[in-house]
């Protein structure tokens, strides 16, 4: 039998253990129905140092301002050798920012080549962060660096958005540097330089991943494949996203992206577009067997010190259909109002005949006509477009046309918004 000393021991130690344990961060115990409770920034950088947790759920509860400390890895799921690949732990846990704000995170490798950097270094298989905003970075380092997620393998990155500058060599980006996941509903606000590829103001590289509602509104600068959204989409799925910011490149550059092997819809750019080969409004370079873009347009300015250059796209071997483009275009040569070299079929496509040459490529229309819906064949303008007759350019409906609540389907609860409005007018 035990005696009480021996069994007041083991209970204090069990309450100390209790405490311990809970003290780690402000409440919780990880666990999906009762996740970690995040309140400051000793809390953040309290999962930097428990790699244990990085399977577990966390959930901010405040703002928290990370000025107080710096850091030259990735807070989260860091890279721990200088080895190629990943060698750290990966997150494969759930952060819910709670719709908070972390502010002022400082990641600098000072030069060390460091890669996946980021707030999370690398988010592996069913990995999520969500409803999180990051203000103010400042984030540095070689390859695969990022605001959020320096590397996304199969996660998940929703209701998310970054502020800030980012800079480093590849894979460069405002939210995901590479991402071989799922996207949703967010959008980068930053100053994106990489010295090399694949440089994207919300991604750099998008390898089979799926990225919808998504937009950019800073510039992007780099070597190749440099994109306003995205450098490169490697046969993933883009849809219902936008770019507004300045893009800087050299091979390959676009407005939504720099290279497409994938499928884009519904997506325009506003920015102005600058290279030197296969440069394009929305695309620079759109290629591959099972690649396509539909439904696009872009608005900005495409120029180019070489070929290939288009206000559309710069050089295009895939099928594209229903888009349009009204931005000056100018380049050395194979320059085009709506496609700079064309080697795949273009169907219902049209460019305003004053913005760039007509080398035959899509149907030039003038100012008026880009004003009328019967300018535009076979085009539908009930759930993806919409226009101000004779006065605006057609432009994308984000939800099909009824959607009141944006949830992308049209239902009963539609009605019911609609029903209130109506009512509230007697």
């Amino acid at each position: 039998m035990l005696s009480k000393f021996k069994i007041s021991t083991l209970i204090l130690s069990a309450v100390l253990t209790g405490f311990t344990l809970a003290g780690t961060y402000s409440g919780g115990t990880g666990e999906p129905n009762n996740p970690y409770l995040i309140a400051t920034a000793a809390d953040m950088n309290a999962i930097g140092t428990n790699p244990t947790d990085w399977n577990k759920h966390f959930k901010m509860i405040d703002d928290i301002n990370m000025a107080s400390y710096s850091y030259t890895k990735a807070l989260i799921a860091p890279d721990t050798s200088s080895n190629n690949g990943f060698q750290g732990t990966k997150f494969t846990g759930v952060f819910d920012g709670n719709n908070h704000i972390i502010f002022s995170l400082e990641v600098n490798d000072l030069g060390a080549g460091n890669d996946y950097i980021g707030l999370f270094g690398y988010v592996g298989i069913n990995g999520q962060v969500l409803n999180l905003a990051v203000e103010d970075v400042n984030i540095k380092g070689d390859d695969n660096v990022s605001g959020l997620i320096g590397w996304s393998d199969l996660g998940t990155v929703s209701n998310s958005y970054s502020t800030g500058s980012i800079s480093g060599g590849d894979y460069v980006s405002g939210v995901v540097g590479y991402n071989h996941g799922t996207t949703i509903n967010c959008y980068s606000n930053c100053l994106v330089s990489g010295t090399g590829d694949y440089i994207g103001g919300l991604i750099g590289w998008n390898h089979v991943g799926i990225v919808y509602y998504c937009y950019s509104i800073n510039s992007a600068s780099g070597g190749g494949y440099v994109g306003g959204l995205i450098g490169k989409n490697n046969s993933g799925t883009v849809s219902n996203c936008y770019s507004t910011g300045i893009v800087n490149g050299s091979y390959a550059v676009g407005g939504v992206m720099g290279m497409n092997t994938g499928i884009v819809s519904s997506c325009y750019s506003t920015g102005s577009i600058n290279g030197d080969y296969k440069v394009g409004g929305l695309v620079g370079d759109n290629e591959g067997i099972s690649s396509s873009i539909s439904n696009c347009y872009s608005t900005g300015s495409v120029s180019g010190t070489s070929e290939k250059i288009g206000g559309l796209v710069g050089a295009n071997y895939a099928p594209i259909t229903n888009c349009y483009s009204t931005g000056l275009v100018s380049g050395t040569s194979v320059v085009g109002g709506l496609v700079g070299a064309n080697y795949g079929p273009l169907s219902s496509c049209y460019f305003l005949d004053t913005a760039g040459p007509d080398n035959g490529l899509g149907e030039p229309l003038t100012d008026s006509q880009l004003k009328q819906q019967a300018s535009f064949v076979d085009w539908d303008f009930i759930n993806i477009w919409g226009i101000g007759e004779n006065q605006t350019y057609p432009y994308l409906r984000i939800y099909p046309a009824g959607d009141l609540n944006n949830d992308d389907i049209v239902n009963f609860a539609d009605f019911a918004i609609l029903a209130d409005h109506w009512l509230a007018g007697f």
